[in-house]
């Protein structure tokens, strides 16, 4: 399964933050923001993975990221001319995804529970057609709905629904097998002018081909895209991070663990951070890793 992380949109709700960097480039607490939806891919299982961002921001996620290689990952990059839709990032990423099934994530989504690798394997393992995930909200009305029948089958996608027949949002992670790019090269732009991915779902709901796994409890969805959204999440990660002496999107923890790097490695990258607590917390998983290997 290839990845891809939608990075692109103009950042307007977090205006002026955004006006001379990626809102992918904020830090949620310690860490950029796209270390997030980087580590859900990593997570998967997923190391051949395609950044889609803004032209003018490419230069600094490559500054960040690199190709990969350091992490055991594969990272490309395509520039996004103008924000067209989620589903554009079928189009900007076709090449990329090839023959293979594709994962994709939102660059602003931050995901968080017990045991979320082991399921995100599964689900990439299991896959027949497109698998959503669903997180249970109180304003189900801002979001795209997912209803399901009397036996849990995925009947219908609500795009923010003035009278919702459910509260479970379709969260910004999505997997699909590889009809996804000829779904997404046959989709008309909307009255917004925009690509929708409802409409890429709603494909795969009418053929009887897309599952719904609702992200029940033990689980955390948060989208960062305002400011006040952005603070909530820092706080979130942050205490847990306090009370549980553990850092939640550390890409070299997760490459480390999911076996993409060595622990030798991973102590070398963390020397390279030491003067921050993140480095230095890098560098005692490590340690740590080794002594029990």
């Amino acid at each position: 399964m290839k990845g891809i992380v939608l990075a692109g949109g103009s950042g307007t709700r977090l205006y002026p933050l955004t006006i001379p960097v990626s809102k992918q480039l904020l830090p949620i607490s310690d860490k950029p923001m796209i270390y997030y939806p980087l580590s859900v891919l990593m997570l998967a299982g997923i190391r051949e993975i395609l950044i889609i961002g803004k032209a003018a921001d490419l230069p600094q996620f490559r500054t960040l990221l690199g190709d990969g290689s350091h992490l055991g990952l594969d990272l490309t990059y395509v520039a996004q001319p103008e924000p067209r839709g989620i589903a554009e990032a079928f189009l900007l990423g076709a090449n990329h995804i090839g023959d293979d099934q594709c994962a994709l994530v939102l660059g602003d989504n931050i995901f968080h529970g017990t045991a979320f690798s082991k399921l995100l394997r599964d689900e990439v393992r299991d896959l027949r057609g497109c698998t959503l995930f669903g997180y249970s909200v109180r304003d189900p009305e801002r979001h795209g709905v997912g209803v399901t029948d009397e036996h849990g089958r995925l009947v219908d996608i609500e795009e923010k629904p003035s009278r919702p027949h459910s509260n479970r949002a379709i969260t910004g992670l999505y997997l699909y097998d590889n009809d996804v790019v000829d779904i997404a090269k046959n989709l008309r732009p909307s009255a917004r002018g925009e690509l929708e991915i409802t409409d890429v779902n709603r494909a795969y709901v009418a053929a009887g081909r897309a599952k719904l796994i609702d992200l029940g409890r033990g689980f955390a969805w948060l989208d960062a895209g305002t400011p006040e959204a952005m603070l909530q999440a820092s706080q979130y990660v942050r205490t847990l991070e306090e009370r549980q002496g553990v850092r939640i999107a550390c890409i070299e923890e997760t490459a480390l663990r999911m076996g993409y790097i060595d622990a030798q490695t991973c102590y070398r990258l963390g020397t390279g951070m030491s003067g921050s607590n993140y480095g230095r917390y890098v560098m005692d998983i490590a340690e740590e890793f080794g002594a029990l290997v």
